[in-house]
């Protein structure tokens, strides 16, 4: 079941509904990086090529454990 979540991205309101197993994993690898949920989607969002929905490069940067 998608989990929806509301966050802001360089000043806009946005967003994002992922599996809560995806959700753990962003949460997990921000806090590895000593960063809040929001900064690291922040920095995933501002690498992502234009046509990749933000939710597909979430979800690829969870299963690949931080890595794109």
């Amino acid at each position: 079941m998608l989990e929806k979540r509301s966050l802001s991205l360089s000043g806009h309101r946005t967003s994002i509904a992922l599996e809560a197993e995806f959700w753990a994993a962003l949460t997990r690898l921000a806090m590895a990086e000593r960063m809040t949920l929001t900064a690291l989607i922040t920095r995933i969002d501002s690498t992502r090529s234009p046509e990749v929905k933000l939710a597909s490069a979430l979800r690829v940067y969870a299963l690949h454990g931080g890595a794109f």
